[in-house]
């Protein structure tokens, strides 16, 4: 699949049909979120592969109950320790988000070349998730997402022109 095609027709998949996923796909998937670029080359990732069902049924109510969580044959919690990330990001702020944001995106784009569907979850209370997962204090959890076969085509929701979000040469109010 050609790149601008995957990001132009990605999108988030809240159902899944009950195929399992291929052990190949999910490595491709997860060795793109790897080659991603990172703050001074930290790699401050690390992630979760989590097929149990019983598992993903737990992660259902700290997640805030997206019950495709449990739908989905594979969900995948993305943490990142700090200490492993640039530390003056923008001369004050680490880069562990930034870096682990663009690592999912890689991820997201390839499974959708490897027509799989995810969805971001960003919405979940990480101390329950922490416990399920026995993920250490010290290390964050950024973001989740279900791993599947969609359901549905994705239908495309429309995005701003570039003349309302590009501007030139310095901040202009439009």
């Amino acid at each position: 699949m050609e790149i601008y095609e995957a990001i132009r027709m990605r999108t988030s998949t809240r159902e899944f049909l009950g195929d399992p996923v291929e052990e190949e796909k999910l490595l491709r998937i997860l060795d793109a979120a790897r080659l991603a670029p990172s703050g001074k080359n930290g790699q401050p990732w690390r992630f979760i592969i989590v097929r149990d069902p019983g598992t993903r049924r737990l992660l259902v109510p700290a997640c805030r109950n997206q019950q495709f969580l449990e739908e989905a044959p594979v969900v995948l919690a993305v943490c990142g320790r700090e200490e492993d990330a640039y530390k003056k990001m923008g001369g004050y702020w680490n880069s562990m988000p930034v870096d682990i944001g663009i690592a999912v995106e890689h991820l997201m784009l390839a499974a959708h070349a490897e027509g799989l569907g995810t969805c971001w979850i960003g919405a979940f209370n990480e101390e329950e998730v922490r416990n399920i997962l026995s993920v250490p204090k010290d290390v964050k959890i950024v973001a989740l997402t279900p791993v599947g076969y969609p359901v549905h085509e994705p239908v495309i929701r429309p995005r701003k022109d570039l003349d309302e979000i590009i501007m030139y040469e310095r901040w202009q109010e439009k």
